[in-house]
């Protein structure tokens, strides 16, 4: 993990957030690279779960909601972790974390168990007050419950389809900690899929196996992926069952990253009851009358980026190519070429003219499709060794053979093959191994 904490800020994916004044615990910033990767995770899901579907639809709620929201859906009285506090360094933990009954930090006595809830409270207008008493969702998935009807309606959809959402969520966890794992500030890509009762189980099947192909297809360590079914005593309160998407980590070895919920009527059932408002559903075939069955596939965006991350990071022995540049290991992100935040590289072999004109003019022209770097600093091999550090696919080389005959040379970031393709040809190129 220090290694990838390390990486991160070296290379521009994630810093600690208001670290000039000393940092914000457990609050994170994305910097440009990390921005990219996020945003290719997103849209990656988006495309899945919306553009490629006849049965969903995409949904961006608000953040901000009244707290009967929150009564209604159960999380007031039942989304709480438990807590402990140290008689001696007043430091809080989660009970069910602790071993031994003492203060992991200084060895103290503990208090008496009790339940902290994980919501966000904040307060709506110029006085504080029940009135306007609000909060910061504990999970996107609420927003969707709520729009469920205009959505249906609006969007003329018929059972089985789904409503996909990414945004953020907030929760006031009470030892958060693993990097971008557990934050009290982080973003969701949620999917809830309404069904009919009898068809739940079918639809839920499906719903577990494609979440776990789509971490399969975009990782390079599958052995490291895994499924796990919840225990009775583990289920939330809305859930019928429950399996997790986990991989292995170097912090807590298994570890969660998505989950698969069949969640019942809880959800529109409970919103129904609260708010006075039908949420039935009439069949027109069989004039059947009920609640639709909510199967739901959550994702941690941010746990995301951090498992492909984790899974991508490689050390192998130097290969950068030139005594400048090698050492006696060398790191290689060999994150899914969907995933990289840069695409290709474009290298004039030396920082001289018609090079460098040369070289720019190529730039240019291949970021009308894809986002790439242009880097003249430095030799060749430490700036291929840069590349390989933030995972870019394919670094193509300007050299002085390319004024004469036109074309560069593609090395491919784990292959380590080179070929040389024109100029005129590289964007049907890239976008065959690409796309």
């Amino acid at each position: 993990m220090d290694k990838i904490i390390s990486l991160c800020k070296r290379r521009g994916f994630i810093f600690p957030s208001s670290e000039i004044y000393g940092g914000l615990g457990s609050c994170y910033d994305y910097g440009p690279l990390g921005a990219e990767l996020k945003n290719n995770v997103k849209k990656i899901w988006w495309k899945e779960m919306v553009q490629k579907r006849d049965d969903g639809v995409g949904l961006d709620s608000s953040i901000l909601t009244p707290r009967i929201v929150w009564e209604a859906s159960g999380h007031l009285e039942s989304f709480t972790d438990p807590l402990v506090e140290c008689k001696k360094c007043h430091q809080r933990f989660r009970a069910d974390k602790i071993k031994g009954g003492k203060c992991p930090d200084c060895g103290g006595g503990l208090t008496k168990e009790r339940r902290f809830n994980l919501l966000m409270k904040t307060h709506l207008g110029a006085v504080e007050g029940t009135q306007g008493e609000a909060y910061m969702r504990g999970e996107t998935c609420q927003g969707i419950y709520l729009d469920y009807l205009s959505v249906r309606e609006s969007m003329r959809k018929k059972l089985p389809f789904g409503i996909a959402q990414i945004g953020k969520a907030f929760r006031n966890e009470i030892t958060p900690g693993n990097f971008i794992f557990r934050t009290r500030e982080f973003e969701q890509m949620e999917m809830q899929y309404f069904v009919k009762p009898a068809q739940a189980d079918e639809y839920y099947r499906q719903w577990k196996d494609w979440t776990f192909g789509w971490y399969n297809n975009l990782i390079y360590q599958p052995d490291n992926l895994r499924l796990r079914c919840h225990e009775k005593d583990e289920l939330a309160h809305y859930a019928k069952e429950a399996w997790d998407v986990e991989y292995k980590t170097p912090f807590d070895n298994w570890s969660e990253f998505a989950g698969i919920h069949n969640r019942g009527d809880w959800d529109l059932s409970r919103h129904g009851k609260y708010s006075g408002v039908e949420m039935s559903y009439m069949d027109e075939k069989t004039k059947e009358k009920f609640i639709p069955y909510v199967e739901e596939v959550s994702m941690g965006v941010d746990r995301a980026v951090l498992l492909f991350l984790l899974d991508a990071y490689d050390e192998v022995k130097t290969r950068s190519g030139d005594e400048e540049a090698k050492h006696e290991t060398e790191i290689v992100l060999r994150l899914h070429r969907y995933l990289a935040p840069v695409k290709a590289a474009v290298l004039p072999l030396v920082k001289k003219e018609p090079l460098i004109t040369l070289a720019q003019e190529i730039n240019k022209e291949l970021k009308e499709h894809w986002m790439v770097q242009y880097d003249e600093v430095g030799s060749i091999g430490r700036r291929y060794r840069r590349q390989d550090e933030i995972g870019t696919p394919y670094c193509l080389t300007v050299d002085f053979d390319s004024l004469e005959d036109k074309k560069v040379t593609v090395r491919d970031r784990d292959t380590m093959e080179q070929e040389r393709v024109k100029i005129g040809d590289l964007t049907g190129f890239l976008k065959e191994k690409l796309n």
